[in-house]
């Protein structure tokens, strides 16, 4: 049978090998002919197609199938989902210091935190977890305007040492870098678009279905766990989205 080729890549070591690689595929995938093969060549393949290990390989691999793109079958091989069209999020690659930078500076509100139920988006994150504790938190202007709302979903193994009185200070990524002395390994950041619901326009004070900014946030520590999965609503008309790129 044969296998579908990707499009090369030239590698930029300033960034995440496994996520170039999971780009690089993905634009092939959603951009490939009608009539193009399904199959993906076997990982060693495309291990020496990208030159990475196949450790990294992998990683983009399961980037991939998550978002629903390909299906990877035991001794069958990995094949493309054929009515694989959902376009890519806009994800952000960045340092904790620069996020820890953005979310600080404007004053925070907790509005409660305990126990609370995963809702899906959140559960894939926390495998064999029914809930963690949510952490609920309410930013406003220097003029003292609501301008987004965060629930934190922490694992349920840190969030006991979590103080909410450091949450009125510091986002929660500092706390558990600095504070709990978590060993942060990366965080995976996804913007889109999305509707206000009742509680969003009740807490930022818009009217019901209004266009709002929805950042979510996964921090995974140094064994690859997740342990923090962040849901920031930002009122559409106070942010914009903005990318710079530089050249290597």
């Amino acid at each position: 049978m044969t296998a579908f080729t990707p499009d090369s890549l030239v590698l930029n070591r300033k960034l995440p090998l496994w996520y170039q690689v999971s780009q690089s595929l993905r634009a092939s995938i959603l951009g490939r002919r009608p009539d193009a093969p399904l199959r993906l060549p076997t990982e060693e393949a495309l291990a020496v197609h990208y030159g990475v290990s196949v450790l990294t390989l992998r990683q983009a691999l399961k980037e991939l199938e998550e978002e629903g793109l390909i299906a990877r079958h035991r001794r069958r091989g990995t094949f493309i989902e054929p009515t694989a069209r959902r376009p890519a999020p806009v994800r952000l690659l960045g340092s904790v210091d620069a996020i820890v930078a953005q979310q600080s500076g404007e004053r925070t509100t907790v509005l409660g935190h305990g126990p609370a139920p995963l809702p899906p988006e959140v559960a894939e994150h926390f495998p064999g977890l029914s809930e963690a504790v949510c952490f609920r938190r309410l930013r406003h202007d220097p003029c003292g305007e609501p301008t987004n709302w965060a629930e934190n979903f922490v694992h349920p193994d840190l969030a006991d040492r979590v103080d909410p009185a450091d949450l009125e200070r510091w986002p929660m990524t500092k706390v558990l870098r600095d504070v709990l002395g978590v060993r942060i390994s990366r965080i995976t950041d996804t913007v889109e678009a999305r509707l206000s619901t009742p509680d969003t326009a009740r807490l930022l004070g818009v009217p019901l279905l209004s266009p709002i900014l929805h950042y979510t946030g996964v921090t995974y520590d140094d064994a690859g766990r997740a342990v923090d999965v962040v849901r920031i609503h930002y009122r559409g008309d106070r942010f914009s989205f903005t990318v710079t790129m530089e050249a290597p």
